[in-house]
């Protein structure tokens, strides 16, 4: 029969099993040891937690958990730092040319496809009250881009 380790006492078999002190409280406020969680990314929705040990350490390790958020597991990974060239070596062949990859696009412009007179004028017409199939036959726009102005003006707060 297993003995507690702080108390001497015998153990019961079935607790024995797992542990190797006793249910009383100094014996387990001695020996028991809290856990360490760990938040693994699965997807965008949610972490899991796990409990730190061995086997999760190796399955982190082996990539098995990543946030699919990153295309890579950690830090994410800037594609400006130029890659790590191989270290030379004495029969090293000489290097292809590099391509020459094509410069950053500048970012996309787009212009409203209405003016802002005629933003001006649908938001007065707004604000008295008319519908925007009626605003449109005064301004010369669809009643879709009517909807588009008035909701535009929305989210910038200026209804």
């Amino acid at each position: 029969m297993d003995k507690c380790v702080t108390c001497g006492r015998e153990l019961h078999p079935e607790r024995a099993r797992k542990y190797n002190y006793c249910m009383s409280p100094e014996c387990q406020e001695k020996n028991v040891k809290g856990l360490t969680m760990v938040a693994v990314g699965v997807n965008k929705a949610a972490e899991q937690y796990m409990i730190l040990d061995e086997n999760t350490k190796d399955e982190i390790a082996s990539g098995k958990y990543h946030d699919q958020r990153r295309g890579s597991f950690g830090k994410p990974v800037s594609s400006s730092a130029p890659p790590a060239a191989p270290p030379a070596t004495p029969q090293a062949r000489p290097a292809a040319p590099r391509q020459r990859s094509a410069p950053p696009a500048a970012p996309k412009v787009t212009r409203k496809p209405w003016s802002q007179r005629q933003e001006r004028l649908a938001l007065l017409y707004n604000e008295q009250g008319l519908r925007p199939d009626e605003i449109a036959g005064k301004i010369g726009l669809s009643r879709y881009l009517v909807t588009q102005v008035i909701l535009n003006a929305r989210t910038r707060g200026k209804l």
